[in-house]
C-alpha cells in the first residue's frame, strides 16, 4: 500500500529525539549584510531601537544544523477494508520556536539576525518583512488542524514533523562592536502518515516517519526497522 506525505504549509524560507543525524555546514560562506526592521507597532518600534545599536553590521554563521523533527503522533488506528478516516489526535512531542539568543555583545535584534540567517542558508526572501521564518511571533503550528484519510486496511499512524534550523553566528556592527548569538526557527510544517506492517522505504536516520513508527508501531514492527516482517 503507497503511502503518500503531505505538507500542511512552507514559508518562503533542539534536540531531536535519539538516533537522528543533523545536516551542518561551517565557516566559508561570505557574510550576510544586517538589516534593520521597520514597522509602526510598539513592539516594532522597540525593535528598531535595538537594531539601531549595530546598524550597517554583518553577520557570519557557522554550526548550521538543519534537521526534520517530529513535533507530534497519534496512537495507532486499525482500519478494515476500504479504510476510512484516521481520528485518533496526535500529541505533542516537539515545540518548535522562533528565537535569538545573544550571548556577548550589543544586541542587535531578533527578526534581523534570523532574516540574515534565512539568505544565508536560502530559500527565504530576507528582505521580505512578513517573512514566517523571521517572526518572533510566528504561532506553533496546529497538530491537529486537518484530518487523513486512507484507501486499504492495516495499522496506520498519523504524524506531524517540521524542519528546523538552528545556527550559531558572530557579527561586527558598522562602529566595530563585536558579538555573538545562536538563532532558530522552522522552514516547513508538514505531516505524514504510515502504515505499521510495511517498511518505510528510502528515509535517512533520524526521519520524522521512523521516530512515529518507533512511538506508535512499537520498535520491532517493520516501519520502525525498515524491514519486512516475518512470514
Amino acid at each position: 500500500m503507497k503511502i503518500k506525505q503531505t505538507f500542511l504549509s512552507a514559508c518562503a524560507v533542539s534536540a531531536l529525539l535519539a538516533g537522528a543525524a543533523a545536516c551542518t555546514s561551517s565557516g566559508g560562506a561570505p557574510a550576510d549584510k544586517a538589516k534593520r526592521t521597520v514597522g509602526a507597532t510598539p513592539a516594532d518600534k522597540a525593535e528598531r531601537a535595538v537594531d539601531a545599536t549595530c546598524e550597517n553590521g554583518t553577520y557570519t554563521w557557522f554550526n548550521v544544523d538543519k534537521r526534520e523533527v517530529l513535533t507530534g503522533v497519534a496512537e495507532a488506528q486499525k482500519l478494515g477494508k476500504g479504510g476510512g478516516a484516521l481520528t485518533n489526535k496526535l500529541r505533542p512531542l516537539h515545540t518548535p520556536r522562533v528565537a535569538v539568543t545573544f550571548e556577548k555583545g550589543p544586541q542587535v535584534g531578533a527578526e534581523a539576525a534570523l532574516r540574515s540567517l534565512g539568505a544565508h542558508i536560502g530559500g527565504t526572501d530576507a528582505a521580505d518583512l512578513d517573512s514566517e521564518f523571521a517572526d518572533v511571533r510566528r504561532p506553533v503550528p496546529d497538530l491537529n488542524d486537518g484530518s487523513a484519510t486512507v484507501h486499504g486496511d492495516g495499522t496506520f499512524v498519523d504524524y506531524g514533523w517540521v524542519q528546523q534550523v538552528t545556527a550559531d553566528f558572530q557579527f561586527i556592527c558598522g562602529d566595530g562592536k563585536q558579538g555573538a548569538g545562536r538563532a532558530t526557527s522552522w522552514l516547513v510544517n508538514g505531516s505524514g502518515v504510515l502504515e505499521c506492517t510495511e517498511p518505510i522505504g528510502k528515509v535517512k536516520v533520524g526521519d520524522p516517519a521512523l521516530a512515529a513508527a518507533r512511538l506508535s508501531c512499537g520498535p520491532d514492527s517493520p516501519a520502525a526497522t525498515n524491514k519486512k516482517g516475518r512470514g
